[in-house]
């Protein structure tokens, strides 16, 4: 069995350009010391050597803190760092060809940008699934156009027996209409990583998921 998907708010994303000039260690102490309970690494202009032991730190990381550490694309570097799950993107691997190769050792988690994607990905076994692009963002390279909050409700509505987390230019500003419209998981990378004070900024962005006052 794969390990167990968290029931959780926030869902954070490592940026090494987004981060202030911080070390990936600094910044991922300051996520988890923040009460983060996943997080996911993706650096993707890095060489396989670098990402494979930056993987290996944030999983003792993430194992001391309890949190659950998904690498992006890469099987080869989540199996080796003994990663709880991989995400993966339309273009990538299929769950199933992940499944023959990682058995059940791997949460799998696929983005979807339509309801015939998120269809898909539901019926070919993934764990959870990202729902957006939700607003523009710039973080992500050869992002697809926002696909705004009517896709989440659909999801929320059709899936909502399976893990989802809302991502794509969520922001303090608009993360309250997002968990309106469905989501109980959001995922943040800017706004989070590019805070000075992350664990005051955490703290921020759940307030505003409360819609209580700042």
């Amino acid at each position: 069995m794969p390990p167990f998907f968290p029931a959780t708010d926030l869902y954070a994303i490592t940026d090494d350009s987004l981060s202030l000039g911080r070390p990936l260690e600094t910044v991922a102490a300051a996520l988890l010391a923040a009460g983060i309970k996943i997080l996911q690494y993706r650096e993707k202009r890095k060489k396989a050597r670098e990402r494979l032991g930056e993987c290996r730190l944030l999983r003792a990381m993430t194992r001391e803190a309890g949190a659950c550490f998904i690498v992006n694309d890469y099987l080869d570097i989540a199996l080796l760092a003994e990663a709880d799950g991989i995400h993966v993107g339309q273009e990538d691997l299929p769950v199933a060809e992940i499944r023959r190769l990682a058995g059940g050792s791997l949460l799998v988690g696929v983005s979807t940008h339509s309801p015939a994607q998120a269809a898909q990905a539901a019926a070919e076994g993934a764990d959870y699934i990202g729902v957006g692009p939700l607003f523009a963002t710039q973080t992500k390279e050869d992002v697809c156009a926002p696909v705004g909050l009517e896709y989440l409700e659909h999801v929320a509505a059709v899936h909502g027996g399976l893990p989802f987390v809302a991502i794509g230019g969520i922001k303090r500003r608009n993360i309250g209409q997002v968990v309106s419209r469905g989501a109980s998981c959001c995922c943040l990378v800017s706004e989070l990583v590019s805070a000075p004070d992350i664990p005051a900024r955490v703290a921020e962005v759940r307030r505003a998921m409360r819609r209580e006052p700042g």
